[in-house]
């Protein structure tokens, strides 16, 4: 059952990667578009998250205070995807109105591409550990 979430958090965090090249590739696309903001997306307290899962410790849940009976009662997400995507703000705007930085932007491709592929080498290494039980269990019958 660990093998199994760990291989689901290395998916999950492969979908997560994907998403957030998508969305440096789509910065890079319009780094000349008067006033775009540049984007990303946050996803790493999710991973923690699913990795406490895996250590069996329970997450305190935070309820929303509610000073009014009609105000909404919080539910939790069960979205499988719970990256949250954001502006970032932290780069300063240039007179068009666009705050991509060319530099930030291919840093953080490269970056995210070496991740992606060391997730992809640790798959790979754990389903050749899979074959290879597999394979030495049908010797041995």
């Amino acid at each position: 059952m660990k093998t199994t979430m760990s291989a689901e958090i290395v998916e999950k965090a492969l979908d997560f990667r994907s998403l957030r090249q998508k969305l440096i590739a789509g910065n890079l696309a319009n780094v000349d578009t008067p006033y775009y903001r540049a984007r990303d997306v946050s996803f790493e307290n999710y991973l923690a998250k699913e990795a406490d899962k895996l250590e069996n410790k329970k997450l305190p849940i935070l309820e929303i205070a509610k000073t009014n009976p009609l105000h909404m009662s919080s539910k939790a997400s069960n979205s499988s995807l719970d990256a949250e995507i954001f502006f970032r703000g932290t780069h300063p705007t240039r007179n068009d109105g666009n705050n991509v930085d060319l530099d930030i932007e291919t840093t953080e491709m490269s970056k995210n591409t070496m991740m992606y592929d060391a997730l992809i080498s640790a798959k790979k290494k754990n389903t050749m550990i899979f074959k290879s039980v597999i394979e030495a269990s049908s010797k041995v019958q």
